[in-house]
């Protein structure tokens, strides 16, 4: 496995549990403004960087016939359609896109579509620590499309 964006929060946390895995081996630690050339040896590929990185990755890694996880929060229509070109001369490749791999958060997504029907408006509020990339989050932004 081979994880881009390795060095910030997310990525340390990945690294820590494939390193902990007796199934797993991590053959890769790419910083966010590091060469890809790592990935040559990963099977998969996980990018947890930014909506404007995260497509180098996949390319990179489609073209090496590697899967991917993105956990990258922001992944637009746009960006979403152009995976799926990628992915168009490779079938054998998949890809999932996870932007939040929080069970509480995506279960508080799913209550909070179900809460709005009862109530006239809603706000949807958030906190996280001051070195928090993407605010508000990619997560409330999703959040707020969904009710």
């Amino acid at each position: 496995m081979g994880v881009v964006g390795a060095y910030g929060r997310m990525g340390r946390a990945i690294c820590a549990a494939v390193d902990a895995a007796d199934d797993l081996e991590l053959v890769a630690r790419i910083g966010s403004d590091d060469d890809l050339v790592g990935l040559d040896e990963a099977d998969v590929a996980v990018d947890v960087t930014r909506p404007d990185q995260v497509l180098d990755t996949v390319r990179r890694a489609v073209e090496l016939g590697a899967h991917v996880v993105v956990g990258t929060s922001g992944m637009d229509g746009g960006r979403l359609d152009e995976v799926r070109t990628m992915l168009g001369d490779h079938p054998q490749v998949g890809v999932l896109v996870a932007p939040n791999f929080s069970v509480g958060a995506v279960l508080a997504m799913r209550f909070a579509v179900q809460a709005a029907r009862f109530f006239e408006s809603v706000e949807v509020v958030e906190m996280h620590h001051p070195d928090k990339v993407d605010a508000p989050s990619g997560t409330a932004r999703r959040t707020a499309q969904l009710v």
